[in-house]
């Protein structure tokens, strides 16, 4: 039986369409096509034709294969950071995970019992409660860190998030193992004592040498300190006096020092202990980068005689107390000398940062927080965070020997453009937050990150004195350095 009309014509339709329809060549096919078509007009050209079309099919095959296989790369091909000139110092390793640390639990006598002794030597007994530690206050002063690493790991780890070290309770899982002592300000305790006053005057109730011989007697006694014979615990020392009775006996412990002007190259160097900055003693600049407030070039003010290397304070003082547009004073530590500086500095291009009676003194970090330029003229300064921090953009260095020379040091700093000046600041606001204790992400954290970037070589040094078969005291341990580079054996 036919079928319908209707039917065939609507079958033929579809069958005249699907013939119209011929599948469109794919591109490998169409790719196909074109090359037999080249290779195919190549035949019948002259050798110098056949050639050029042979490399254009080449560059066009080169091309295919670069969009195909490389276009999910091609984005991640540049990297900003090489052409970064930031203070910052680029191309750092990946974030290491946390460092576990263990906070030991020390007699209250290494802790806030030096808080407690500190009030009493200074008459400050009303309202001061020894067993009440929330009564001590610590008293502020330049060599404050272990102050706020003790707190920062006493906090909740709730209200430490981003930090690189995290606190656990249970020893076994530590990597570190900090030491709370109150070293700096044990050193303090009591006030220096006036001259002529005699040995026949009362001997001070507190004694720091005695506090710190009581403390190695005590971390010796500890397991964990066996196990690794002090490598892996953190001790800070800040004052370059600190801990200066015993020194040999904690000097495999990562030290957190300002400077290495009072320890020998066997007890610390850069490889494994830690340069910390001072804590500041003046206000933070709160302004913006500028000069147009800042008429005064050059400004110092602090003690003009000090010992050893800060003798050159005397010498910057008769060269440049005539300088017109210089202030240099003399001044000791006071409230009032600290708003004095904080003016000074706020009111400065530059701020001088000649040694102290060690290499470093806290001036330089006054300087950083008031965005005044400092113009260093020590030549054995250790600088903290120096893997992060390009000094040189933040700072002017000036050799000691040149610096006394009369005229040089003014003429170099008058030569400096506005320009110029500005971007020196700007590269201060930049870097500014790694010496303010007290920032969330600031000294703290930095000091923390620097203690981890230890863990590697304490482990080294672990295992490598367990397998020992002799232990020589000249050995020092592969560690000993003159500050610059590492002794080899």
């Amino acid at each position: 039986m036919p079928y319908p009309k209707s039917m065939n014509n609507e079958e033929g339709t579809t069958t005249n369409k699907a013939k119209s329809r011929k599948p469109k060549p794919s591109f490998v096919s169409r790719f196909s096509i074109t090359t037999q078509t080249l290779f195919s007009s190549m035949t019948r050209k002259p050798l110098l034709k056949q050639t050029l079309a042979t490399f254009f099919l080449i560059l066009i095959l080169y091309a295919l294969f670069n969009a195909f296989f490389h276009t999910a790369d091609s984005s991640a091909a540049f990297d900003t950071t090489a052409f970064s000139s930031s203070v910052l110092l680029a191309g750092s390793p990946p974030k290491p995970p946390a460092v576990k640390v263990y906070l030991y639990d020390l007699p209250r006598r290494f802790t806030h019992g030096v808080i407690y002794h500190h009030s009493l030597a200074r008459g400050t007994r009303a309202g001061v409660d020894e067993n009440d530690m929330a009564s001590l206050k610590y008293p502020g002063h330049q060599h404050m860190a272990e102050w706020y690493l003790f707190s920062d790991l006493s906090r909740p780890e709730s209200k430490r998030a981003g930090s690189p070290a995290v606190r656990v309770l249970d020893p076994d899982d530590a990597d570190l193992f900090f030491v709370p002592f109150f070293s700096s300000l044990s050193l303090i305790v009591n006030p220096a004592r006036p001259a002529g006053s005699g040995s026949g005057a009362e001997k001070p109730v507190y004694s720091d040498e005695e506090n710190q011989e009581a403390l190695v007697e005590w971390l010796e006694r500890q397991e964990y300190w066996k196990r690794s014979n002090g490598r892996d615990h953190v001790i800070v020392a800040s004052d370059p006096n600190a801990m200066y009775r015993v020194i040999d006996q904690v000097k495999n412990c990562v030290l957190l020092v300002s400077d290495f002007g009072r320890v020998r190259p066997d007890q610390g160097s850069l490889v494994k202990d830690v340069v910390v900055p001072y804590s500041h003693r003046i206000r933070t600049y709160e302004g913006d980068v500028g000069v147009d407030n800042r008429n005064t070039l050059l400004f110092f003010m602090g003690n003009r005689y000090r010992k050893e290397g800060g003798k050159i304070r005397d010498i910057l003082f008769q060269i440049l107390e005539q300088e017109e547009d210089v202030v240099i004073k003399h001044g000791a530590q006071s409230r009032e000398s600290r708003r004095a500086a904080s003016q000074g500095m706020h009111t400065s291009k530059f701020c001088l940062h000649p040694a102290g009676d060690t290499p470093s003194a806290c001036r330089l970090f006054d300087a950083i927080v008031s965005l005044c330029i400092p113009v260093i003229v020590s030549d054995n300064i250790e600088l903290p965070f120096e893997d992060t921090i390009d000094y040189r953009r933040i700072a002017v260095f000036v050799e000691t020997s040149a610096a006394i020379k009369p005229g040089y040091l003014v003429s170099i700093l008058r030569a400096i453009t506005p320009d110029r000046i500005l971007e020196y600041q700007k590269e201060i606001k930049e870097v500014k937050r790694y010496f303010e204790y007290e920032e969330p992400d600031g000294t703290v954290n930095e000091i923390w990150r620097q203690v981890s970037r230890k863990l590697p070589l304490i482990k080294l040094m672990i295992n490598r004195e367990k397998r020992l078969v002799t232990k020589e005291e000249a050995d020092c341990s592969c560690i000993c350095t003159n500050q610059t580079a590492i002794t080899t054996l």
